[in-house]
């Protein structure tokens, strides 16, 4: 079985600032981290490997700097890491990233073997749109099962996979042919933390890079700005809501309650919290 994993390299949600002259993330600065999701498919992938000795490949669009991200994933445990990196696809919105994925994961197929499965996180921290892993499923003609927050049974023999989907009023759960792209969810498990050998081993590796000269298939009008059709008109980040915040103090927690029971009873607090 080899399985693929969708991973991205994002600025770390905490301290991300966005430019008021270009409405763009500002990147110069910031810590960055593998996309939270995306850990949670990289860890089912290698739960499939400690059982049924699958092969994980973790693949990425990004610049050179996103190697560190894929050499995380190296020590938790995957195979190999492939980075597609050019300055031709800077710019990309999820239209033009969910072609080059989709050629990445074809090319991968053809130099390590057939893909079984591919993972991807529900969305990423910093595009937030959902779009780019549905959107590599229909490039490929993969079925697409989304949400996904368990993989009950992948199936080889049969070549059916079986999942457990979180909807709005339920759970669902479907069984479809292999291959297929996941977007899983935080619920699916608990990412494991990197072996001493792990480590060592991705101090050692060296990311396989491609770029686009090495997709002798690609069409360079569908990549970067140019295979973008999305434009940001702005972007604001919302101002600081303003809290009044008054200290409470008395001789015993006793009292203290009482206090603040005294003033949330109180005609005003009533009224306004609609107990009047």
């Amino acid at each position: 079985m080899h399985i693929v994993v969708c991973i991205k390299q994002v600025p770390d949600s905490r301290e991300i600032r966005i430019d008021p002259n270009t409405n763009t993330l500002v990147r110069q600065g910031v810590p960055a981290i593998v996309n939270y999701y995306d850990l949670h498919g990289l860890e089912e992938a290698l739960r499939f490997k400690d059982e049924v000795g699958a092969r994980v490949t973790v693949i990425s669009m990004g610049p050179p700097s996103a190697e560190k991200a894929l050499r995380q994933c190296i020590a938790m445990g995957a195979d190999e890491a492939v980075l597609v990196s050019d300055r031709a696809f800077a710019g990309a919105d999820t239209l033009a990233t969910s072609y080059v994925v989709a050629l990445t994961v074809e090319k991968v197929a053809e130099e390590f073997g057939p893909v079984d499965v591919v993972f991807c996180g529900k969305q990423t921290l910093d595009g937030d749109t959902g779009q780019v892993g549905p959107g590599v499923a229909c490039r490929l003609d993969y079925d697409q099962l989304t949400y996904v927050e368990k993989v009950v049974d992948i199936n080889e023999q049969s070549r059916t996979i079986t999942v457990h989907r979180h909807l709005e009023d339920g759970v669902e759960v479907v069984q479809t042919q292999l291959p297929v792209l996941l977007t899983v969810l935080a619920e699916l498990n608990k990412p494991r933390r990197a072996s001493l050998p792990g480590v060592l081993r991705a101090a050692r590796y060296k990311p396989i890079v491609w770029s686009t000269n090495d997709f002798s298939n690609i069409d360079r009008t569908k990549i970067g700005l140019k295979g973008s059709p999305t434009i940001v008109s702005k972007t604001w980040v919302p101002e600081p809501r303003k809290v009044n915040t008054e200290m409470i103090e008395g001789p015993t927690p006793q009292a203290i309650a009482a206090e603040v029971t005294k003033r949330l009873w109180s005609s005003e607090a009533a009224s306004r919290l609609g107990w009047s």
